[in-house]
């Protein structure tokens, strides 16, 4: 009965992963261009970090245990956020684990949604800007950034696509779905605060695309429901 709720759960929330896309799609639209430029120099930095990462990963053995260890700390850094106890943290190359005292969706989905080495640049970034008074070099950071989440999606795509005991205990197509939303809303955040855009309007475009969405299937539903009940009515 739970797997059959949580496909439910999944099914309902396929039309707001659908309008995080797009309002991911107005964030970059939205982003200031320089007169002289095509594209804003942060996305310039953000691709290449993220082409380089493509290349590095064709070309060279994939860092398994370097994500292994990202995956298995934040499942701790979660649960300890939660409350767990957090001891034998084991990585290895061809998998890890760490025991935690407690669980829950959002502990057993982190490492899936939370670009781990991702936000160690964020942090060393905060930590930088606040004690030089200024970020210096930019378009390095955005390069860095763009690198570090490259990881995280290939090597989240690689580790979706396998039989994850993560994914299974919530259902693949809850999981799956769940993972996109948060993803997409934390890159939106991160857009939003780097570009920079107005938060608030970020988020209303995210409100407005994500109930936009739901109207679309609701119509389409209505009219299928309309389509149904004419033609039994005009069979009698």
């Amino acid at each position: 009965m739970k797997r059959f709720l949580r496909l439910l759960a999944g099914l309902a929330l396929l039309p707001a992963a659908c309008g995080c896309a797009l309002a991911l799609v107005d964030a970059v639209r939205a982003m200031p261009v320089p007169d002289d430029s095509i594209f804003p120099p942060g996305v310039v930095a953000l691709l290449a970090g993220m082409a380089v990462f493509v290349a590095l990963w064709t070309v060279f053995p994939k860092p398994v245990r370097a994500y292994v260890l990202g995956h298995e700390l934040t499942h701790a850094a979660w649960g300890l956020m939660f409350g767990a106890r957090v001891s034998d943290l084991r990585v290895r190359g061809n998998g890890g684990s760490v025991k935690l005292s407690k669980s829950n969706l959002l502990i057993t989905l982190a490492p899936y949604f939370f670009p781990f080495y991702t936000m160690a640049v964020f942090l060393v970034a905060v930590v930088v800007r606040l004690w030089a008074g200024r970020l210096p070099c930019p378009p390095a950071w955005m390069f860095a950034v763009g690198f570090t989440w490259c990881f995280h999606f290939c090597f989240t795509v690689q580790s979706l696509m396998q039989r994850q005991p993560d994914i299974l205990e919530y259902g693949r197509i809850f999981s799956w779905t769940l993972i996109f939303i948060i993803n997409a809303v934390g890159v939106l955040v991160w857009i939003t605060a780097t570009a920079p855009l107005p938060a608030g309007g970020s988020a209303r475009a995210l409100g407005r695309r994500v109930v936009s969405s739901y109207r679309v299937v609701y119509d389409a539903a209505s009219r299928c429901v309309s389509c149904v009940a004419e033609r039994v009515g005009g069979g009698r």
